[in-house]
């Protein structure tokens, strides 16, 4: 199966407004709230493309308690440590109609005690013990240390799962040490994480290719719109997104892990994973719900991506 590790998880709660006056009174036109946190997403996404996935990681409070209601609800299996303490967060994201603008407001979430580190090592070992990929997504909550995700990575490794991250700053640079199967930053992320400005897509290439000598796997940068630059085995290709008006640009990045690790977990050819992701991503877009696809979207779109070798 595939299992996702989601350390922040929270609700995500989406409101749509006419239109976005700071300073004034705002009335929602139409709103929605689903268990979120960017590895939550990529279980959500990966079950309705129609895999068995298992989304874990920390949850609190009755935030927690909606967080796993909506997920049974949603037939998608969990095991999450339950925190002794603190609230799971609530983070807003405000779109509005007339400009297409959309504002987050993140709550940091709970602060999570040594005890419910350990708790969670073990959950991780004993689901990827009988997984193929295991995704670890997102921020960090107060108390846990910088180096969990790399901590995870080497877990993840020693029970023969692959380990993909997507996560930034400071968690990103000290685990790819641990050689994770899968990396996917955005241009911002990956000057940040090579400590060099980047001014062009050419420059990519040799950044790419640095980091694959490291021994990470897999490397994709994603440019949102504009496709995405990856590289795998030696080898760069530059993916083009097809062209959409989109409704809901949140989740699109998370959706683009899901669509990875299902093409990884098939034993998709190298090219073939990378159009499909790119899709899934894509139609993520189209939906006003952050990690949620259409089935029918995704095979609409999946023509219209184009990979060719750098």
């Amino acid at each position: 199966m595939i299992t996702t590790i989601t350390l922040n998880a929270a609700i995500d709660k989406t409101y749509y407004l006419e239109s976005f006056k700071p300073g004034q009174t705002n009335r929602v036109a139409d709103s929605y709230a689903v268990p979120g946190g960017k590895g939550i997403n990529v279980a959500r996404v990966a079950h309705t493309l129609g895999q068995q996935v298992t989304a874990s990681g920390f949850v609190g409070g009755k935030n927690g308690e909606f967080i796993i209601q909506e997920l049974n609800r949603g037939g998608i299996t969990n095991d999450f440590v339950t925190l002794a303490e603190g609230e799971s967060r609530l983070c807003l994201n405000v779109l509005a109609r007339d400009s297409g603008q959309y504002t987050e407001i993140l709550e940091s979430g709970p602060v999570v005690t040594t005890e419910d580190v350990a708790s969670l090592k073990q959950t991780v070992a004993r689901l990827a013990a009988r997984s193929s990929v295991v995704t670890l997504s997102g921020s960090l909550p107060k108390g846990v240390p910088v180096s969990i995700y790399r901590e995870l990575i080497e877990i993840v490794k020693g029970q023969g799962a692959k380990a993909f991250l997507d996560t930034s700053g400071a968690a990103l640079s000290d685990a790819v040490t641990a050689k994770p199967a899968f990396i996917k930053p955005n241009e911002d992320e990956i000057e940040t994480l090579l400590g060099q400005r980047l001014t062009n897509e050419q420059q990519l290439l040799p950044a790419i290719k640095q980091l694959m000598e490291t021994g990470i796997g897999c490397v994709v940068v994603t440019m949102g719109e504009h496709g995405a630059v990856a590289g795998f085995e030696g080898r760069c290709y530059r993916i083009q997104a097809p062209v959409i008006t989109a409704v809901n640009p949140v989740g699109c990045g998370d959706s683009f892990v899901a669509g990875m690790a299902v093409g990884v977990h098939n034993g998709w050819p190298w090219e073939e994973q990378l159009r499909y992701a790119t899709a899934t991503a894509s139609a993520n877009a189209l939906t006003p719900m952050a990690g949620t696809v259409r089935p029918a979207d995704l095979e609409r779109l999946l023509p219209q991506v184009t990979v060719h070798a750098l």
